[in-house]
Order: C-alpha cells, then sequence, then structure tokens
C-alpha cells in the first residue's frame, strides 16, 4: 500500500500558494536547555530535585515512566508489508509506542489490492478521540486518508488534541497503482494538511502530482520541488528520489527552509520494497517522539530502511512482483544501545591501552570492569597489535561486563572485530575505512565515531552517518608519536562549526578536564582519557575522581 506514486490531478499554474502559517503544533526540536541538563544529570545518576525536573505539575506521579508515542492515522494492509502493520512494525523496531487510527481496511497482498472499504468518518473520529485524549501522543504519523471527510476530522482533532509534530506521508494510489483514496482529497492536501505537517514524505510521483505533474527527473528538480512544497506550509520536506532515473544510489532531499540536504544511500537490489514509504515516515515520527532533531530522525529512517533492505533483499514471501521486508532485523542484535546514541555518553569516555595493562599486570576485563565501576559512560578498546582471534574473545568478554551496565562498547578501528563480536560499533580515524562504508555495513543501530582535526573532517564525519566525532589532540599525549594538536581554541572552533556532538580527545587528564569541557560549545559533550584512568593502580579510583570534577562542573555550570 502505499509507498509510490499519487493520483494525477490537474494542477491550476496560477495559483497563489497560501502564506505559511506561524503557529505550528510542534515543540521545537531539539529539547530546551533546562530538559537537556535533566537527561544528562539521570545519565550521570544524579540527584534532582522534583522542582529541578519539572515534575510539579499536581498529580503527576514521579514514578511513571512516560514512553515515546506515536498515533498513525492510515490504511489496514491485510498483507501486512505496509500501511498500518508497517508503522506499528516500525516504531516497535525503533523502540517506540505505537497506537493506531484505521482510516479503510484493504485486501491486498503482494500481487496488488483486491480491495478498499473505507471507515466512516464519524468512526474515524471516535477512534481518535479514543486515543488523543487519553494516551499522551507525541507524534502524530498520517498514511492514507481515503476521504476529504476523513482529513476534515483529522484536522479538527489535532485542534482540539495538539501534538508535538505532524508527519504526513501522502499516501492516495498503491504502489502497484490501484487507487486507495478519492482523487478530489489532493486539493485538501494542498490547502490544509500541508499547513498542519512538520514534515511532509512525497516520493518523485506524489511530489509531482502536488506540483500539478511537474517533472522529477534530475536532483534539481527533486531541490525545486521541495522549496514548493515547502511554501504551501509544512516546517519541512523530504523528497524521496528512490526512483530517479540513471541515478547509480539512493539519493533523497531534504529542505527545512533554509538548507537543502543531499542525503545518499546504496541501492538495494530486491523485490522486497513494499512499505518502504510507510515504514520510512513512521520511523521518522518514532525518532522525533523519541526526542531527535527533525534532520537526525530523517537520517536514522533512512539508514534503517537501508539495513532493512539489505537484510531483506533475498526472502521469499508471496508470488507478486513486490514482497513485504523484514522490520525486526535488529532483534539479532543485543545491543548496549538499543539502537539510539545519545551524546552525553561521551561524558567520560574510557579507551583502554594493552601495555598499560601488561605494566599493572591487570587483564583487560578487569580494567574495563573497573573503569566502569568508577563511572565511565563508554568504553573503546584499542588494540593496536592483537592477533584478530584474540581480539575478538577479548571483545566478547568485555562486552558481557558492559551489557549489565547499559554502557556502549566500541571498537578502535577494526570493523571485522565490531561485526564478530557484536559490538555497539567502532570509532575510526582519517586513515581508517570511511564512516559511510562503516555504516554500510554495520547498519543504523550502531555508533560510529571519527576523528577529526579540521572542521572539513567534521563536517564529511556527519555527512557520512557518523554518530559524533573525536576532536585532537587538544593536547599533546603520549600514546601517540608525533600526533598534532588543535588547542582548545582549534576544538572550539570544530564543535561550533560541528553538527554532530563532540568528545574531546588527546593528552586530557585530572588537571586539565574540567578546562577543556569550559570552553563553551553545547555539543562537547565529554572528554576521552586513557592513561589517566588506566596507566594507575586503582582503576575504579581514578574514574570516580574523574567523573565526581567532571559532573560537580557541570552542575555549577548550569
Amino acid at each position: 500500500m502505499a509507498c509510490s506514486g499519487l493520483l494525477s490531478n490537474s494542477f491550476i499554474a496560477n495559483k497563489c500558494f497560501r502564506p505559511r502559517r506561524h503557529h505550528k503544533l510542534a515543540v521545537p526540536y531539539p529539547r530546551s536547555f533546562s530538559s537537556s541538563r535533566v537527561h544528562l544529570a539521570q545519565n550521570l545518576g544524579i540527584s534532582m530535585s522534583m522542582e529541578e525536573n519539572g515534575a510539579t505539575k499536581q498529580g503527576l506521579d514521579v514514578s511513571r515512566k512516560k514512553l515515546p508515542h506515536v498515533l498513525t492515522v492510515a490504511g489496514s494492509d491485510s498483507g501486512a508489508g505496509a500501511g498500518i502493520q508497517a508503522d506499528l512494525k516500525a516504531c516497535a523496531a525503533r523502540g517506540v509506542y505505537c497506537s493506531t487510527v484505521i482510516t479503510a481496511v484493504t485486501a491486498q497482498n503482494t500481487v496488488g489490492v483486491q480491495g478498499v472499504n473505507i471507515v466512516p468518518d464519524e468512526f474515524v473520529a471516535q477512534q481518535l478521540k479514543s486515543v488523543l485524549s487519553d494516551m499522551e501522543v507525541d507524534v502524530v504519523k498520517t498514511g492514507m486518508l481515503p476521504s476529504i471527510e476523513i482529513v476534515k476530522v483529522l484536522q479538527q482533532s489535532l485542534k482540539e488534541f495538539p501534538v508535538r509534530a505532524v508527519v504526513v506521508d501522502p499516501v492516495m494510489i498503491s504502489t502497484s497503482g490501484d487507487v486507495l483514496a478519492d482523487p478530489s482529497i489532493l486539493a485538501r492536501f494542498r490547502e490544509e494538511l500541508l499547513m498542519m505537517a512538520d514534515i511532509v514524505t512525497p516520493n518523485l510521483k506524489e511530489a509531482s502530482t502536488l506540483l500539478g505533474g511537474m517533472r522529477l527527473e534530475t536532483v534539481d528538480d527533486m531541490r525545486r520541488a521541495a522549496k514548493i512544497l515547502h511554501s504551501m506550509g509544512p516546517r519541512s520536506v523530504l523528497v524521496k528520489g528512490g526512483d530517479l532515473p540513471e541515478s547509480f544510489d539512493a539519493v533523497d532531499v531534504f529542505f527545512d527552509g533554509e538548507e537543502y540536504h543531499e542525503l545518499h544511500s546504496p541501492r538495494v537490489k530486491t523485490r522486497n520494497t513494499h512499505g518502504t514509504g510507510c515504514t520510512l515516515a513512521s520511523c521518522i515520527a518514532a525518532e522525533l517522539a523519541k526526542g531527535s532533531s527533525m534532520l537526525s530522525a530523517v537520517k536514522l529512517a533512512k539508514r534503517y530502511v537501508e539495513t532493512a533492505l539489505e537484510y531483506s533483499k533475498d526472502i521469499i514471501l508471496g508470488n507478486g512482483a513486490q514482497g513485504p521486508f523484514d522490520h525486526f532485523l535488529r532483534l539479532k542484535h543485543n545491543t548496549s544501545t538499543g539502537g539510539t546514541f545519545s551524546g552525553n555518553e561521551l561524558f567520560l569516555y574510557a579507551v583502554t591501552d594493552s601495555g598499560m595493562n601488561e605494566k599493572w599486570e591487570r587483564p583487560m576485563e578487569v580494567a574495563v570492569k573497573e573503569a566502569i565501576k568508577g563511572g565511565a559512560t563508554i568504553i573503546q578498546l584499542r588494540e593496536k597489535d592483537a592477533e584478530t582471534r584474540k581480539f575478538i574473545e577479548t571483545a566478547k568478554a568485555c562486552l558481557k561486563i558492559c551489557r549489565p551496565y547499559k554502557v556502549p562498547l566500541l571498537i578502535n578501528d577494526r570493523i571485522d572485530v565490531a561485526l564478530a563480536s557484536d559490538a555497539d560499533g567502532v570509532h575510526v580515524g582519517q586513515s581508517d575505512m570511511p564512516a559511510r562504508v562503516a555504516r554500510s555495513l554495520l547498519g543504523p543501530d550502531k555508533v560510529i565515531g571519527v576523528s577529526c582535526k579540521t572542521v572539513e573532517q567534521a563536517h564529511q564525519a556527519w555527512l557520512d552517518g557518523a554518530d559524533y566525532i573525536g576532536c585532537g589532540g587538544v593536547y599533546p599525549t603520549s600514546t601517540k608519536a608525533n600526533n598534532s594538536t588543535v588547542g582548545l581554541d582549534g576544538l572550539k572552533t570544530i564543535c561550533l562549526a560541528s553538527k554532530l556532538p563532540v568528545v574531546a580527545i588527546g593528552g586530557i587528564n585530572a588537571s586539565n578536564a574540567i578546562t577543556v569541557l569550559g570552553i563553551g560549545p553545547p555539543n562537547l559533550k565529554g572528554v576521552a582519557v586513557v592513561s589517566t584512568v588506566f596507566d594507575r593502580s586503582s582503576v575504579v579510583g581514578e574514574t570516580r575522581k574523574l567523573h565526581s570534577m567532571l559532573t560537580e562542573a557541570v552542575l555549577k555550570a548550569n
């Protein structure tokens, strides 16, 4: 259901677009400074008062845990590849609760759509009220809206029960060409629904139809389409170019009214593409519900779909030309991060060193456990000279220690070891495998960090899909000979230019760590240390002391 093409309809060429509405239902992303402070404090195990964490609303049970919640308003696909079923699976795979309002019931399989039964708009309204009035919805995602009446009902419900964000996937016909909505709905989409959207996610055919048949054959065409669609009201636009002629990769264009971003991923040769559009939009909604910025949500969703397609490319299910794919590939991977990475995990980044362990006659597993007990928030295994089999065994042993504490374990440089051990990710340098290649191998749920010394390198890391950058060396270090330094000024410059969270690396110890964190940029999330904790008789004691110093400094600064 739903993943390509809208109905063709005439468009008045000289139509004046309605001015963009200034009031939006969604609150801005990312979260406010105060909520970020609470999140950091919680990650660090710091107790905060009810007044500080905002839990002073009358009758609020502070012991409750709020689940990120997406409501999907869409049609049911009996074949379960797209529609409501794809939305449910995608949100579940991303760790988000998903409720549903069904707008239509289809008889559908891998061959096509055999029938459509539209749900009465009065009953759609009843479903909406049932969920929105009770269940604290964060984000609403729309799919198949088969009639003008149902669009009106949705608009009224969202006015009565505002949510943080609205994701609009403009679905009107199935991939096989079956009509799923009244052609008259097109004008309503343009004039009303797009005004309410925080993001709209048309593919080429859908964008063309919304724009009166505009030809979309190049990336420049996609950019123009995104800009025009943005003028209709949505906060941001993602024009999907999976069907772009003569394109060697799958390129999408994201536009937020100020900047264009071209998002590239390898094409996956498979018949199992049914539901990709629904899934992408639902993943965006899920990531927004978890607090991601819009662009981050789009990038995470794109990675997820790419990886799911690759994983599912040889699945055989059904006899038609287009089959479904497996949303739950992540169940085969037991990661500490659960597919989500917070920059706050960089706070105290401990990098192991075998030579120091040998000096103190300390097994790697013992060093890692002591660092975690002392407060390390992320561990990197750096084994430059280790034999591969031994490195994998060590990584697996350390993972058993990290997982109960929910501390991510990353592997330095070695993608093969990360894959073989199912580590939580990798950290690569400028001379190692490019982050984009690492991402294609590791998938969307693993953490990727990149060492950067320049603004250009930091920007490339972001383009390549990295989760964070390690900037430095800030100071000279004994662990890397002839390593050039960037100093505090260079660190600050790169932080201010980077779109990613940053951890400072190189020569950092108890005497200068607070100075480093105090340079100011909000995306400088932590410091990475080696000898400061591992070249000591008591790893747990030195780590605890450094953690306490950093935590006190952060709280004083705020």
